[in-house]
């Protein structure tokens, strides 16, 4: 009996039932079959070797696709775990689980020996030798009494854990190479020889299943690439990534700090503090451009208002609780619900309406203390919220608005961005068809803009679904910071009202919007964009002055003095150094202008300018030094504020 097989160009091919992937791919083309990895029917990964049972849509999955990557960084991952049985003894390794992740992967292991960086050269060899040994790798499938028997004999208590788990209709499979098993979905690469180019980047602990309760394993970090040379410049980028690394260079340019005493709360230091508020300010001067309207609300609220809004029973274990005069209270994960009780402060009418109301609001939501990671991922945060209480009619037009500010901050910054919409998840709240109304309202909006985007099935806030901004920095590595979120389910649930030309009552539509996301987030994406040297309009120190020696540190203070006056952040190096020392120390500290002040300069009232990448300017008359500044930075605050 023939199948009918529908191909990505639309045509149509008919082969007999039973057919294998590789077999449809290689009466397509030779060529095809040789670079074939995979393949993808009705849209599900599958072995080259799978047949066919029935009419379908065929995708041949090849290496230079992202599916292709990703199956052939699966079979690293499995060499890497054979690699280990060999080198430590079948008994003495225990594996948990081995995935792809973004630009690589990771095996989850259990065993005494602590690895090392030179275990992980050891390992890669043993790994090279698999691979040179091209053992074909095989898919079976198994019953779950086999597979729990084949798992409890080797004592993989991890494994079978997993086993007993799976539904009970669950197809179980398990892949082998050589005197290799694992139990695995698949699919893999026909053989180990297919890899090409991989390496060991790291090891590191990790609990069992992300759980803090479970026991401890060693988690190997590596990464594949199809070419050695892709490799190669991976591994360029990840060590430019390192020098770059927000955390390195925060301490470095004395930015911020943290301490045990305040685990995954930033302390902003004076430098740190100073580019803050900068941004603040910057996104305040865009906010009141457009009407929005500044409040402050509390960081801690009766715990009711969290259970009335959702967020209670969605974020309860990452919240943080207290008991206040017998009365349960939290500190805020969110700043919405705030901003509902300043809008339920007074009556509003349908011609007050769109209300924008802005706020820096501090969050807290407890992260595991094996998930905090510097700035990125912290326990306390700043967040640029706005809330934009809106007419059914005006939905399109604000969310307009609102991406076109986000689209102007972001170009400021010097930042690409792709955009995401994310749409009902499984846990939402509400109503489905206010659920579909919202989703069409923002898919509109995007589409009417010639937006492209990537549809995120069910990653929606439970309240509603949202437009995500992921902005890619100087490596290429994205980032999602703005979000747009259309909620109808609030409204409701506070029963917010109001007076319709009708004189009759009504309820918003409520936006969450974000710029920034999280500030400090940001900024930590803002060090590694930047390297630490940021544009002059927020570099927090703009000028440093550079006495040649004591006998000219009065006139550097003179200087200063101007400077300082004229509004210009400014600092002096007093030591008793060299001058080259000095140049050198300042040029570490990524400051933008460097002058050098002696004996010549004293005599013609003038500074020599080094200017970070220009080099050496020469001589220049303070004052017009000064308009020189004054002319820089407002180039960089005019594209700000366009």
């Amino acid at each position: 009996m023939d199948i009918k097989i529908t191909l990505p160009d639309g045509s149509n091919r008919r082969v007999p039932q039973y057919t294998t992937i590789a077999e449809i791919a290689e009466s397509i083309s030779i060529s095809l079959r040789k670079q074939a990895v995979a393949g993808k029917l009705n849209g599900r990964l599958v072995d080259l070797q799978a047949e066919l049972a029935q009419d379908g849509a065929l995708e041949i999955v090849t290496l230079d696709s992202a599916d292709g990557l990703a199956v052939y960084r699966h079979s690293a991952a499995h060499v890497l775990a054979q690699a280990l049985k060999r080198i430590y003894g079948e008994a003495k390794v225990k594996l948990g689980i081995g995935p792809v992740i973004q630009d690589g992967f990771y095996y989850d292991i259990d065993m005494e020996h602590s690895l090392t960086p030179e275990d992980l050269q050891a390992i890669e060899a043993e790994m090279s030798a698999i691979v040179r040994e091209n053992l074909p790798i095989v898919r079976r499938i198994v019953s779950r009494s086999e597979a729990l028997a084949f798992f409890n004999w080797r004592e993989e208590s991890l494994k079978v854990e997993l086993i007993n788990e799976l539904p009970k209709d669950a197809v179980i499979t398990m892949y082998e190479q050589g005197e290799f098993s694992d139990l695995c979905r698949g699919p893999h690469l026909p053989s180990t020889g297919k890899l090409k180019a991989f390496k060991l980047l790291s090891v590191a602990g990790a609990y069992w299943r992300g759980n803090a309760e479970n026991r401890m394993l060693q988690r190997i970090y590596g990464t594949a690439f199809v070419k050695p040379a892709e490799l190669e410049e991976h591994l360029r980028m990840l060590e430019e990534a390192k020098q770059r690394d927000h955390r390195k260079l925060g301490k470095e340019l004395e930015l911020f700090m943290f301490s045990e005493e305040a685990p995954g709360m930033p302390f902003y230091l004076p430098k740190g503090m100073l580019i803050r508020t900068e941004l603040e300010n910057f996104a305040r001067r865009l906010q009141r451009e457009r009407d929005y309207e500044e409040v402050r609300t509390p960081q801690m609220m009766n715990n009711r208002l969290w259970e009335q809004s959702g967020h209670y029973d969605h974020y309860k274990d990452n919240m943080y609780f207290t008991m206040v005069d017998d009365v349960k209270y939290s500190l805020k994960p969110m700043n919405c619900p705030g901003h509902i009780l300043v809008y339920k402060n007074s009556l509003h009418s349908y011609r007050e309406l769109p209300i924008r109301i802005a706020e820096f609001g501090q969050v807290h939501r407890h992260e595991f203390s094996g998930a905090l990671s510097g700035m990125m991922r912290v326990r306390t945060f700043c967040q640029d919220d706005a809330h934009l209480f809106v007419l059914p009619e005006q939905i399109g037009e604000e969310i307009g608005k609102v991406i076109e500010m986000i689209d102007h901050i972001y170009k400021v910054f010097g930042f690409e961005y792709q955009v995401e919409l994310s749409t009902r998840p499984d846990d939402f709240m509400g109503d489905v068809e206010l659920w579909n109304e919202a989703e069409s309202s923002l898919q509109k909006v995007l589409e009417a803009r010639g937006i492209p985007y990537r549809l995120n099935a069910g990653d929606g806030a439970f309240y509603g679904p949202k437009i995500d901004f992921h902005i890619l920095d100087a490596l290429k590595r994205s980032w999602q910071c703005g979000t747009i979120q259309l909620d109808f389910q609030m409204p409701e649930k506070f029963e917010m009202n109001y007076i319709g030309e009708d004189g009759q009552k009504h309820r918003p539509v409520m936006i969450h919007r974000a710029v920034y996301g999280a500030i400090d987030r940001f900024m930590g994406i803002l060090i590694e964009h930047f390297a630490g040297a940021f544009p002059l309009w927020l570099a927090p120190v703009q000028v440093k002055l550079l006495p040649v020696s004591a006998n000219y540190t009065d006139d550097a203070l003179q200087v200063k003095e101007t400077l300082k006056q004229a509004g210009i952040r400014v600092d002096v190096d007093v030591r008793n150094e060299k001058l080259g020392l000095k140049i050198r120390d300042g040029e570490l500290e990524k400051v933008p202008y460097l002058l050098v002040i002696g004996e010549q300069e004293r005599q013609s009232s003038s500074v020599s300018v080094r200017k970070r990448g220009a080099g050496d300017l020469g001589r220049i008359d303070v004052a017009a030094l000064i308009q020189q500044i004054f002319a820089e930075v407002k180039a960089g605050q005019e594209l700000a504020e366009d």
